[in-house]
């Protein structure tokens, strides 16, 4: 049986992880577009500073996101100076890291689903009078729904499952901030396996569903 603590975190994880898709597929999808389509010489910096996280450890990114929006940071001035506060330790805050985090998830399958709709099309578009921003979205969008939907997926389980950023950004307050993947390190620490067994079920029976559908909306994957 989950506890009321646990029901908490498990309610904060869901709206965290779905406010940030939410924002990664605004801020992704253009993104994603401009790197598929583009010629220009920043389309690799951007592409790998995109990638970043991948690679870096989550507690290295963490902690630079830390002290940018810290008091002392650039970002974390801007906010105080916005009237928004301080976002560490804050709900918003998550928000911000996550979306940091998760935004290659989301931006590399878009960038595919983009450079697989063929210029043929947008060119005959073109000719019959369409401009750049009716083929973006008559044209462009819906060839790329799958491609979308998995974006959407991945950065949602991704955001779920995420430890060593949001632990670095938002600690571990209840209700606020105490995520379920920390509430599963809270349990473990305290040697609660039992509780920590019922959470990692959750979450491993959530991946394993989001898997399913990915790999149903991109039969591609399913030799992978």
């Amino acid at each position: 049986m989950l506890s009321r603590a646990d029901w908490i975190a498990l309610g904060l994880t869901l709206r965290l992880a779905g406010v940030v898709t939410l924002l990664l597929l605004g801020l992704a999808t253009p993104l994603a577009w401009w790197l598929a389509r583009t010629r220009s010489r920043w389309a690799w910096p951007v592409s790998a500073l995109v990638a970043l996280p991948l690679v870096l450890p989550p507690t290295v990114l963490g902690f630079y996101l830390l002290v940018a929006l810290g008091a002392d940071g650039p970002l974390g001035r801007l906010t105080e100076s916005l009237g928004l506060g301080l976002l560490p330790f804050t709900f918003p805050g998550l928000v911000v890291a996550s979306l940091v985090y998760s935004l290659p998830f989301v931006v590399q399958p878009l960038r595919a689903a983009f450079e697989s709709v063929g210029d043929d099309v947008l060119e005959e578009a073109a000719a019959l009078g369409a401009g750049a921003v009716d083929r973006f979205f008559t044209i462009a969008l819906p060839l790329a729904r799958r491609g979308i939907a998995a974006g959407g997926i991945l950065g949602f389980v991704h955001t779920i499952g995420e430890f060593g950023v949001v632990l670095m950004i938002g600690g571990s307050i209840p209700g606020s901030t105490r995520v379920v993947s920390v509430q599963i390190y809270d349990h473990v620490e305290a040697f609660d396996y039992a509780q920590a067994h019922g959470l990692a079920a959750i979450l491993l029976a959530l991946s394993f569903c989001a898997l399913l559908l990915l790999y149903a909306l991109n039969p591609r994957l399913r030799s992978v």
